[in-house]
């Protein structure tokens, strides 16, 4: 399974293309260009498990750091500082992580 199972391939290309340069990359504005957000609760859940690589039930930094990657293999990974506003945004209750609840909200925020 892939996330171009269930995003559109021109949607990834448009957003990753829009977060080309370092330290452009914003989680929420990513997620809304490549139709995360239109997505039902089965879809977003489906991706989640993809994007959690180690398959622990979270999201972790090392994860979030080769998030595009996920999208598109060619992509850059986030600079430290993308990794931690990711983390900032996406981790609401502070464990350092983001689960599937936290990034169900964040994908529909």
């Amino acid at each position: 399974m892939a996330v171009t199972d269930f995003l559109a391939a021109s949607d990834i290309a448009l957003a990753i293309n829009a977060c080309k340069a370092k330290d452009s990359f914003s989680p929420k504005m990513f997620l809304k260009t490549v139709g995360l957000s239109k997505k039902n609760t089965t879809e977003i859940k489906r991706i989640f498990t993809i994007l959690d690589q180690d398959k622990s039930g979270f999201i972790e930094q090392d994860e979030l750091q080769l998030f595009l990657q996920n999208f598109s293999k060619g992509a850059r990974p986030l600079t430290a500082a993308e990794t931690r506003g990711f983390l900032l945004q996406g981790d609401s209750d502070g464990d350092g992580k983001i689960g599937l609840e936290e990034f169900s909200a964040l994908v529909k925020s």
